[in-house]
């Protein structure tokens, strides 16, 4: 049997680098579509373990405090994470402590119930940073940079919140889409909140 011999150098021919080409750019699709599943799952993840933070001091707040921290009766909810989570949770505490001489009369929260509430040493970003004495106005942000919603089973009237789900307070993230319509929860906007009710 007689074998021909090829002159030249032995070379991938185009059929062959349009097939590398194209299982590359395939994988690299299948890569990225993934990091985008595991970057949200994660994210619903952290703000699961944030809410149970959050209800874990709230919860401590009552023990000490009598009551939750009380919003006004709204079907909306209150967004003013500020005022409702990090003020009572954090804020009222560091003032307490961190006085020469606390007040005699202080008739607020005496502990700091959320240490990673401290937007001077927390690393976890759901708080934006600050340095010296943290500021009241500090918002406590869900991993998608939008507000925590609370809201309270009695308001600040002393009345029932007719609205709330738990029968002690709300707390939820908006989710992804950043929308919620806390008063109709069959709605569809509240698909991807991530709540405690």
């Amino acid at each position: 049997m007689k074998t021909t011999r090829r002159n030249g150098k032995a070379a991938f021919t185009l059929i062959e680098l349009m097939a590398v080409i194209t299982i590359i750019v395939i994988l690299a699709g299948l890569v990225v579509g993934g990091m985008g599943f595991v970057t949200d799952r994660q994210a619903k993840e952290k703000a699961r373990v944030q809410i149970a933070l959050l209800s874990k001091g709230l919860e401590e707040y009552k023990l000490d405090m009598g009551a939750y921290p009380a919003t006004a009766n709204s079907p909306l909810g209150a967004t003013n994470s500020a005022e409702f989570l990090y003020k009572p949770l954090f804020k009222e505490g560091y003032d307490y402590t961190n006085p020469a001489s606390p007040p005699a009369n202080w008739t607020k929260a005496t502990k700091i119930y959320v240490a990673e509430l401290n937007p001077v040493t927390t690393k976890q970003g759901w708080v934006t940073t600050a340095t010296g004495t943290p500021p009241v106005s500090t918002t406590v942000l869900d991993p998608w940079g939008k507000e925590y919603c609370y809201r309270s089973a009695v308001t600040s009237a002393g009345a029932a919140n007719v609205d709330t789900q738990n029968p002690d307070f709300d707390l939820w993230s908006m989710g992804k889409d950043g929308k919620t319509k806390p008063g109709t929860p069959s709605d569809s906007t509240n698909r991807d909140d991530i709540k405690n009710f």
